[in-house]
């Protein structure tokens, strides 16, 4: 049921931020609603959260930086919902480790969606039954009907939704150089014109979580010009 999870949306501006607020109640989720990063951090301290919408424009710290501390010590999903639609801001707000990026003004069903498609994959008890589809490689453990990553020592690895469909798309084609185009494709969390950037960004992050040395990656092999290899055997 949505009223088993717990948002947060965090915006500075009154009105846009009842009505987001308003919307997602109406929908079934329990909400609260703060302005800035220190009531953020109140709710975090007393309560389990699910989810957080944030803005990036807040006075004090900004959503950027808020992430960057959520990051060092959890795993909590977000989805940054703000005005700012630069594609430096996406990319910077992908890489920090944010699920997905939406840009004012937006569809509210189309927030739902996503809303609901990061819960489905981050929150155990909203997985839906479905067929295992486990593939290995390197000691690794990428199950993508549960859309989970298993380290060699046996711990789970979070990825986000781009990071997910990324390395789902090169397993499914190993020793296969894909191009930039056509990771592309496969990203469906994107905002904004096609960009390779986007792509390069999802891999920088996907080597940091699974290559021994992401300096010197022996999985996901770039071929300059075309784009990337998934190197490793996949059974």
């Amino acid at each position: 049921m949505e009223s088993d999870f717990h948002l947060v949306v965090v915006d500075d501006e009154p009105v846009a931020r009842e009505t987001l607020a308003g919307y997602l109640e109406r929908e079934g989720f329990r909400i609260s609603a703060v302005e800035d990063a220190h009531g953020l951090r109140g709710i975090l301290e007393r309560e389990k959260v699910d989810l957080v919408l944030l803005d990036i424009r807040l006075p004090g710290e900004d959503g950027l930086s808020i992430i960057r501390e959520l990051r060092t010590r959890s795993d909590l999903p977000v989805i940054f919902v703000t005005g700012r639609s630069d594609e430096i801001d996406r990319v910077l707000g992908l890489e920090l480790g944010a699920d997905d990026y939406v840009t004012k003004p937006f569809s509210p069903r189309e927030l739902l969606a996503r809303v609901r498609t990061v819960l489905r994959r981050t929150t155990d008890g909203a997985r839906p039954e479905r067929h295992n589809l486990t593939r290995r490689f390197a000691g690794w453990s990428f199950d993508l009907s549960q859309r989970s990553l298993t380290s060699p020592e046996g711990q789970e690895v979070r990825l986000t939704r781009g990071e997910f469909e990324l390395l789902a798309a090169l397993v499914r084609h190993p020793g296969q150089v894909l191009s930039r185009d056509a990771l592309l494709d496969q990203i469906s969390h994107r905002d904004g014109p096609p960009n390779d950037r986007t792509v390069d960004v999802l891999i920088a992050r996907l080597r940091r979580k699974i290559e021994a040395n992401p300096a010197d990656p022996h999985l996901i092999v770039t071929e300059h010009g075309v784009g990337y290899r998934f190197a490793a055997p996949v059974r």
